[in-house]
């Protein structure tokens, strides 16, 4: 029996190690997503281009946190104050309160696409992994990580680079605001949706956060002037 709780325990040590120990190799090497993992695991396989952030052109973080995380610059990890009110929201949670964080750490440890109670596991989990990653990497190199292991189209494209590529035939360096906001509408589903054949819905969208990136915080990347 104590031999079998040692092991338990040397278990339980090693599975909440890892991610620690992979995201301080992912300070210099970028990443691949769990997502990226199961193509490769059931033989569909993926594309990819890494790209650094300077080589993407500064809308596009700009689109993503008008989009995605407002606070980003801001929070330590995760929005407290956001988190709260979709919490104590009477109707139920007609939003999410996911970071861009949150958002790395589910694409790069956890698992996709559940409802109900496993969902709320996840979302548990997802906090703590997001206090952890934002304190070791700096907020420039979460972005970096987070374009670079999103699905941006339907085929396996993952990274900025491979969506750009795909929607609009140039490389990331060369969107425009329209073509960035586009991209970033397609999230969290580029299966269902297309930026290259946007809906209605798609475009909409894309326009409510053109007009909201021209205020986005993007101070904490020091994005050169492009």
């Amino acid at each position: 029996m104590l031999r079998l709780l040692r092991r338990f325990v040397l278990a339980a040590v090693i599975v909440a190690l890892t991610p620690l120990v992979l995201t301080l190799l992912y300070t210099v090497v970028t990443p691949v997503s769990t997502r990226m993992v199961w193509r490769m695991v059931t033989l569909k396989g993926y594309e990819r281009s890494v790209v650094p952030l300077e080589a993407v052109a500064r809308t596009v973080p700009a689109v993503l946190i008008a989009s995605e995380d407002g606070q980003f610059c801001r929070h330590r990890g995760v929005d407290w104050r956001e988190l709260m009110a979709v919490i104590e929201d009477e109707d139920g949670p007609s939003r999410g309160a996911s970071t861009l964080p949150m958002q790395v750490a589910r694409n790069l440890f956890l698992w996709q696409g559940d409802t109900g109670f496993t969902a709320m596991v996840r979302k548990g989990l997802e906090i703590p992994l997001a206090l952890m990653i934002d304190l070791v990497w700096s907020k420039r190199r979460m972005m970096e990580i987070y374009l670079n292991i999103a699905e941006w189209g339907p085929g396996g494209e993952f990274g900025i680079e491979a969506g750009a590529q795909r929607a609009f035939g140039k490389p990331a360096a060369r969107l425009s605001l329209g073509e960035a906001a586009l991209l970033v509408s397609i999230l969290p589903n580029p299966v269902r949706r297309d930026a290259r054949a946007p809906s209605g819905g798609v475009r909409r969208k894309a326009a409510i956060i053109s007009r909201r990136a021209g205020s986005a915080d993007t101070g904490c990347l020091r994005l050169a002037a492009s």
